[in-house]
């Protein structure tokens, strides 16, 4: 089964790390992937640009508005993503548990939905 981890950074806790310490984690954080992605279990993984260069689209009662940054409020933005294999969810926690970013934000766990089935479902 397909799990998202998607990984949520605190730009407050990283500015408080010690010189080098970002480097370090990031060494032992691709490290670790490599590692994964040996195994098999990890199937994709992407960091992306700090949330201050995002845009959040939306339209509502037919007007599109765009704003700058991410959509949510909040201290953690999303950082990057690991696409994983896991025979569980609890086996997928346990991986997560692994990334050192735990430390500096959160790690959202989801499973990744079957869309074939999807497709099947709905005629596409």
């Amino acid at each position: 089964m397909k799990f998202l981890l998607l990984i949520y950074t605190d730009d407050t806790l990283l500015e408080a790390l010690p010189a080098g310490a970002f480097d370090q984690m990031m060494h032992g954080c691709i490290t670790h992937a490599d590692e994964l992605k040996a195994q098999g279990t990890l199937l994709e993984s992407q960091q992306l640009e700090h949330g201050s260069t995002a845009r959040t689209v939306r339209v509502r009662d037919g007007k599109t508005q765009v704003v700058d940054g991410p959509f949510a409020e909040t201290k953690e933005i999303l950082g990057g993503y690991n696409l994983i294999e896991a025979d569980s969810l609890d086996e997928a926690v346990k991986i997560a548990q692994e990334f050192p970013w735990i430390g500096t934000g959160s790690i959202e766990v989801r499973p990744v939905r079957d869309f074939d089935a999807v497709r099947r479902r709905v005629g596409a």
